[in-house]
């Protein structure tokens, strides 16, 4: 069995993380989406809310894909939680080349401590490239339609959180 994370905080989960789910379970034939715990970054949504809103979004991709989807918090290093979950392969999304030098970096970090586990990266679809969940909470913030970035249950969220 195949077996793949794909990391992040979530903090929302967004369309544009919705379609890397989707597209990696072509991938794999079991996805363990990590929620980092990481409290450094402040997030908008407890853990147990981030974990809660992927778990609705993994259901319907799991019926939709095939794919086996859990989610699993974790607080350790990344590459510690993928040798948790057992698993191969990390899955990161990218938007811009911004985002690869960042990532390129973490690759050659992972890779010198597990050679075994390879990184995979995704390119966002076009439709999804400029959507980024710092700015999907800012435009909720303010009052703005985030209805094209996530789904109608995290925008409800959105919504109580800046009410």
């Amino acid at each position: 069995m195949r077996i793949g994370l794909y990391p992040g905080t979530f903090d929302p989960v967004t369309l544009g993380h919705a379609d890397i789910i989707r597209r990696a379970c072509a991938l794999v034939d079991r996805l363990v989406i990590g929620v980092a715990i990481n409290s450094g970054k402040g997030p908008l949504f407890s853990l147990e809310e981030r974990v809660e809103m992927l778990g609705a979004v993994a259901a319907r991709l799991s019926e939709e894909t095939g794919c086996e989807i859990v989610v699993h918090p974790f607080e350790n290093l990344l590459i510690q939680c993928a040798r948790d979950v057992n698993a191969s392969i990390i899955v990161r999304g990218l938007r811009a080349v911004a985002d690869f030098e960042y990532e390129y970096q973490m690759v050659g970090m992972n890779r010198a401590l597990d050679s075994n586990i390879e990184t995979v990266f995704l390119m966002a679809d076009a439709r999804h490239q400029a959507i980024a969940s710092k700015l999907v909470k800012e435009i909720a913030r303010l009052g703005g339609d985030v209805s094209k970035f996530v789904t109608p249950e995290v925008e409800a969220r959105l919504k109580a959180k800046f009410a």
